[in-house]
């Protein structure tokens, strides 16, 4: 068998040494495999499976919207003789809006409903003009409108772990635990086997966490495909990152 192996430099038969190096080579690539098949097992599963919780196929409405800072929101109002001209406020930290010379409202908490109703208040609490009378406001009251630009930017759900993208997604109401690990990105040493949802409590209490099966996710399956919420964190553990040598030679 040794007389098979020549040297690549002067074709003489390869050295004990040319041997030895064939054969590291050989068991650090199976090793990479071996020690791939042992490490998935030492990341712990976490979280539990709610059968309750909404997911694909099975959506619910999200709540009704609740204006944080720094949502930005478009506000018209009416009667035209109000002189108050369609503007855009962006929620402060504070919570509060600028109305220019209609003054400040406080409207983080609210949802747009409420918020109309609060501005409309204020609209109405400043001083009339001259040439309307308090009988012409209450034939023709103060009505506000109310919409958010540019969707929502401070409800948001967290891609957190071994992805390639990890932050902070706008949500729109649609998404899914799948789509959040898509747009995270998986990285070589990602174990999206060992994903977990961590859901905040709005009781303040202990957060929720779901198991993601991720395999019968990638089949078709939509039971832990769950539907996120504002606030949730889709966790993606990793395994050690491949070595230099499996790095070259793929796999």
């Amino acid at each position: 068998m040794p007389a098979l192996l020549i040297s690549a430099t002067d074709g003489r038969p390869a050295r004990i040494f040319d041997w030895v190096v064939i054969f590291a080579l050989i068991g650090v690539c199976n090793g990479c495999g071996v020690l791939d098949k042992h490490q998935e097992p030492k990341v712990p599963q976490y979280g539990g499976y709610d059968p309750t919780s909404p997911k694909e196929l099975n959506k619910v409405s999200l709540p009704a919207y609740v204006i944080e800072p720094p949502d930005e929101l478009e506000i018209a109002a009416r009667p035209d003789n109000l002189e108050f001209s369609t503007r855009s406020a962006v929620v402060h930290q504070d919570g509060m809006i600028d109305l220019g010379f209609y003054g400040h409202v406080y409207v983080a908490g609210l949802t747009v409903p409420e918020a109309e109703l609060e501005i409309a208040r204020q609209i109405i609490s400043q001083p009339l003009n001259p040439e309307k009378s308090a009988k012409d406001r209450e034939k023709d009251p103060v009505r506000v409108s109310v919409r958010l630009v540019n969707g929502s930017r401070s409800k948001q759900f967290y891609v957190l772990g071994t992805v390639n993208a990890p932050g902070a997604y706008p949500i729109t109401g649609n998404e899914t635990v799948l789509d959040a690990i898509l747009q995270g990105g998986l990285k070589s040493n990602s174990l999206p086997q060992k994903s977990y949802l961590a859901r905040p409590s709005l009781q303040g209490g202990p957060d929720r966490v779901l198991r993601i099966d991720w395999d019968q996710i990638k089949q078709g399956e939509t039971e832990t495909n769950y539907q996120l919420m504002p606030g949730d964190r889709v966790v993606v553990p990793g395994g050690k990152p491949p070595g230099l040598i499996k790095s070259l030679i793929g796999g």
